[in-house]
């Protein structure tokens, strides 16, 4: 009888948390097509003016101004980049502030290799390429997206960027200057970690995230899904949004998937069995986000990530969580969305199963407890699993100074 309590408890849960995130994403969708649909009237009725503005905008060439270098805006999960959702800005429209700011978009979904690949050719240029190798081992084509023009074709180690990173962002950022360093891209043989000036994180997912297993991914590996989770709903959605192929749907949001080929014309009726069942496609082969955001994943990433001498690093960590004797909870009522309110409390009180071995050596429940309802705060402070890179934690900003490259310099929320 518990049994089956638990299990309609948990199927209850499910079905709310899948109602508000379907809600929600219809709610940012439609806030789209609203937008896009009062241009287009406001156009139709205003006189033809400002040709002149017009033809400025659509110029391409570098955004460094004054030989500023420019700064990359790199978004998180399901976020996206400048040109989507009829032009909202997922970074509170920093873009439209200043020239120099520029906002890629990137797949949503797809894993942190693949957008880091994509991250580089946004910049310089070029057919996206993947790789070889990780192109056969995940079943996707090698080659993907072309950019006629690169956003910051001069980009080199005399011209390096300034790098922010939301979320998973930062962690596709740290890929990309790994994959620098270790001069990854055909053609580009004298590339180095000295491209990237500085990288900024702003809440980063430096370490994985206990969400992942809530959501459903299973804590025995941080690869595969629970057979009954949302993160399975959200599977098959995707699935059958990137089968159906509507081009004007895609041009508002995109998963990213357009290298796995899963529209309807390439793989036709049995091929969209196959996905579904989870014998193909980018669930199946694991080359998606989610299995990078768990703590066993972030385990993986890591173990080849570096900090660089000449590099500035910067750490911004958020928190809704507070203790109240001795337990942690989540901060207020009033204060935080019921949705996240709701997040936030289950992360504050997620336990690491007793009969699975834990992620790595020293884990404790506890650390992992303050969140903000989607990350772990420690996780966001810096790279700490396998190896604790250097690090300082920043009270007062006159601590900064002078700034020293090599370390991360981490500001923690107010209690």
């Amino acid at each position: 009888m518990i049994r089956l309590w638990i299990l309609a408890l948990q199927m209850s849960e499910l079905f709310v948390s899948s109602v508000v995130h379907l809600v929600y994403g219809f709610y940012i969708f439609s806030t789209a097509v609203a937008s896009d649909l009062s241009q287009a009237l406001n156009d139709c009725f205003k006189p033809n003016v400002n040709i002149g503005v017009k033809e400025d905008e659509s110029r391409g060439g570098s955004p460094s101004v004054d030989g500023l270098p420019p700064i990359v805006l790199v978004h998180g999960i399901f976020g996206f980049g400048k040109g989507r959702l009829a032009g909202l800005s997922y970074f509170a429209g920093a873009e439209k502030k200043d020239e120099r700011v520029l906002v890629p978009d990137l797949g949503s979904l797809t894993s942190i290799y693949d957008r880091a690949r994509e991250l580089f050719y946004y910049l310089k240029g070029g057919q996206v390429d993947y790789g070889e190798e990780h192109s056969k081992a995940c079943g996707h084509s090698q080659f993907g997206r072309i950019y006629e023009q690169g956003n910051y074709p001069e980009w080199d180690e005399d011209h390096p960027i300034h790098f922010v990173g939301h979320s998973a962002g930062a962690q596709v950022v740290r890929v990309l200057q790994q994959m620098l360093a270790d001069k990854a891209f055909k053609g580009y043989e004298n590339s180095s970690e000295n491209w990237v000036l500085s990288i900024t994180s702003l809440s980063g997912a430096f370490n994985g995230t206990t969400r992942t297993y809530l959501d459903g991914m299973q804590p025995e590996d941080g690869r595969c899904m629970k057979p009954i989770c949302l993160l399975q709903l959200c599977r098959l959605g995707v699935i059958v949004y990137d089968w159906f192929d509507i081009p004007w749907l895609k041009a508002y949001y995109n998963f990213g998937f357009d290298h796995f080929n899963l529209s309807w014309k390439k793989i036709g009726v049995w091929g969209l069995v196959d996905c579904l069942l989870g014998n193909t496609g980018p669930f199946a082969s694991e080359d998606w986000i989610l299995p990078d955001l768990t703590i066993q994943g972030s385990l993986r990433l890591n173990n080849h990530l570096k900090t660089f001498p000449n590099t500035f690093y910067f750490s911004y960590a958020t928190k809704r969580t507070r203790k109240i004797m001795g337990v942690i909870v989540p901060s207020s009522i009033l204060g935080i969305h019921p949705m996240l309110f709701i997040r936030v409390l289950q992360m504050s009180q997620w336990r690491h199963p007793s009969d699975v071995p834990p992620p790595y050596k020293g884990y404790r429940d506890e650390d992992w407890q303050d969140n903000d309802g989607a990350l772990n705060t420690i996780s966001m402070t810096h790279p700490r699993i396998p190896i604790e890179h250097p690090s300082h934690f920043v009270v007062n900003d006159s601590e900064c100074q002078p700034m020293q490259p090599g370390i991360w310099f981490v500001k923690l929320p107010s209690s």
